[in-house]
C-alpha cells in the first residue's frame, strides 16, 4: 500500500438534534449497531454517540454530536457534504421500501445512478441519506434482530460534497489523497480510492448556483478518511504539509488517532487511524451501553453525568 493514498471512509460525524430521537433512528429503524456512548473531546457536556456494524469496523462508523432540541438548524448548500450513502445488498431494496412506508417515512425512487438503484429519505434532522443496492456489497452484515441480516446496512457505499469549483477538490483528492475519477453523470463525478468499491466512492457535486452551506443541526460536520497506521499517518501529515496545506497535529481520539484540514471547496476533511478500535474500553457485548470518556475528564464525570440527558440505549443478544 503506498502510504501517502487513503483507503476510501473510515467515518462520517454529523450534528444532530435531539439525541434520543438520533439513537431511535439510527440503531432502531436503520438497524445500525450503537457502539460508542461518549462525549465530545472538545465539549464535554455534549454527546458524541457513534454507530456501525458488530464492532465498529473503519468504513462502517456514523458518529453524532446531538446539540439538542434547541440546536440551531444548519442549512444546505456549497463547501458541505450534502448526502451520505449507505450499502446494502443489491436484492434489498424491496425490504426497504416496505420498511420505510411501516415507519411513516417519505422517500423518492427507487431511481438508477451509475447502473445502481437507489432510494433517498431524511432522516429526524432533515439530512439527506441514501440507501444504495450494490452488486459490489461482500462486507459481513451485522445481525440485528428486527432486521434480516441479508437486507442489513453494510456502511456507507459513499458521500456527496456540493462544491462551487469542483475540479479543486477533485484535482485535491487526486494530488494529494491518491483517489483516482472514476465514473461521471451529469454534474455528478465519482472518485474511487485503491480499487473502488462500497465505502471508497466519493461524489462530487458540481453546484455553482447554491448558496455556501452553514453549519448546524442537520449538517455534516466532516469527512474522516482511512489509514492503516500512524506511520502511513504521518507520512500522509508530511506529504500535505509540504504542499502548504494547513494540517493540524495528530489528535487522540481513543479509539483512533486524528488529523484535520480543509479541501480547496472548504469541507473539513480528517484522516484517521483504523486501530486501535472501538473494544479498547468495551467487551463486543458491552459496546455502547456505559458512558466512556478519556481519561482526562473522569475527574469530571459526575458533573458530565448530570448535565447530559438521560438516554435509553438498545441492548443486544449478540448470541442470537
Amino acid at each position: 500500500m503506498d502510504n501517502t493514498k487513503v483507503n476510501g471512509i473510515h467515518h462520517v460525524t454529523a450534528i444532530a438534534g435531539d439525541p434520543q430521537a438520533n439513537l431511535d433512528f439510527y440503531s432502531q429503524i436503520l438497524g445500525l449497531r450503537f457502539i460508542k456512548k461518549t462525549v465530545n473531546f472538545d465539549d464535554p457536556f455534549t454527546y458524541h454517540l457513534y454507530y456501525g456494524d458488530e464492532t465498529g469496523s473503519p468504513g462502517t462508523i456514523l458518529t453524532f454530536f446531538p446539540w439538542s432540541t434547541r440546536g440551531f438548524k444548519g442549512k444546505k448548500g456549497v463547501g458541505q457534504i450534502t448526502t451520505m450513502s449507505f450499502s446494502v445488498s443489491f436484492t434489498s431494496l424491496d425490504f426497504w421500501l416496505e420498511r420505510l412506508r411501516n415507519n411513516n417515512i417519505n422517500f423518492t425512487g427507487p431511481f438508477k445512478r451509475f447502473e445502481e438503484e437507489v432510494l433517498l429519505f431524511e432522516d429526524p434532522d432533515d439530512f439527506e441519506i441514501e440507501l444504495i443496492a450494490s452488486k459490489e456489497e461482500d462486507r459481513f452484515p451485522w445481525q440485528r434482530g428486527e432486521i434480516p441480516s441479508e437486507h442489513s446496512i453494510r456502511g456507507f457505499h459513499s458521500i456527496a460534497l456540493s462544491e462551487r469549483f469542483y475540479e479543486d477538490t477533485g484535482n485535491f483528492m487526486v494530488d494529494l489523497l491518491g483517489f483516482k475519477k472514476h465514473l461521471i453523470s451529469g454534474n455528478r463525478v465519482r472518485y474511487s480510492s485503491g480499487e473502488g468499491g462500497p465505502g471508497k466512492y466519493i461524489d462530487i457535486l458540481s453546484t455553482p448556483d447554491l448558496q455556501t452551506g452553514r453549519m448546524g443541526v442537520g449538517s455534516v460536520h466532516h469527512v474522516a478518511f482511512r489509514t492503516e497506521n500512524d506511520n502511513s499517518q504521518i507520512e500522509l501529515r508530511d506529504k500535505l504539509l509540504k504542499n502548504n496545506i494547513d494540517v493540524t497535529p495528530v489528535i487522540d481520539r481513543n479509539y483512533f488517532h486524528s488529523i484535520y484540514f480543509n479541501e480547496p471547496g472548504n469541507v473539513l476533511f480528517e484522516i484517521a487511524t483504523d486501530p486501535p478500535g472501538f473494544l479498547t474500553d468495551e467487551s463486543k457485548n458491552e459496546l455502547g451501553q456505559n458512558l466512556k470518556l478519556p481519561k482526562w475528564f473522569e475527574a469530571n464525570r459526575a458533573e458530565i453525568e448530570k448535565t447530559l440527558p438521560k438516554l435509553k440505549v438498545p441492548s443486544y443478544s449478540l448470541n442470537k
